[in-house]
């Protein structure tokens, strides 16, 4: 659809490399984990988040 802002990168990017077992490949589980994880105020900044985040773990390679 376009291209991220930094910022969604940078904070999607930080809280996988931290908490990567608590991130699945399912969007909705993911934005329920990013309200658990961080305090952010705005919906749709949440949902960009969690959507950076699950396209991040649908293009890791499978082990």
């Amino acid at each position: 659809m376009g291209i991220k802002p930094s910022y969604i990168k940078n904070i999607g990017t930080s809280l996988v490399n931290k908490q990567r077992e608590y991130f699945s490949k399912n969007f909705d589980e993911n934005k329920q984990q990013l309200a658990l994880s961080a305090v952010i105020p705005s919906k749709r900044v949440r949902n960009r988040i969690a959507g950076y985040i699950t396209r991040k773990m649908n293009s890791k390679k499978q082990p």
